[in-house]
């Protein structure tokens, strides 16, 4: 199973980083690391995340301390990621 990034996704991870970096650029590659690579972990353990409560059919992903969560659909042969926001923004 293959793990692929919706456009949003990328972009949201890319806001992410851009908005940490203004601060710490070391702190901004750990998280995208973080994330990305929890991400990946995805393509062996698709039912990794809860299912998620605000979005039908996506699956929701965190990563503590940090407050991002990652929402995605394990679809037949892939796993797409959709989104990525912060825990305290307010999301669909």
């Amino acid at each position: 199973m293959e793990v692929r990034w919706s456009i949003p996704a990328a972009e949201d991870l890319e806001h992410i980083c851009e908005w940490i970096e203004r601060d710490n650029p070391e702190t901004a590659r750990r998280v995208a690391r973080t994330i990305y690579e929890g991400c990946a972990r995805l393509k062996d353990f698709p039912n990794l995340g809860r299912a998620s409560q605000r979005m039908p059919w996506r699956r929701e992903l965190t990563f503590p301390p940090l407050p991002y969560v990652v929402v995605y659909q394990v679809k037949p042969n892939a796993i797409e990621i959709s989104r990525i926001f912060h825990g305290a923004q307010n999301w669909p």
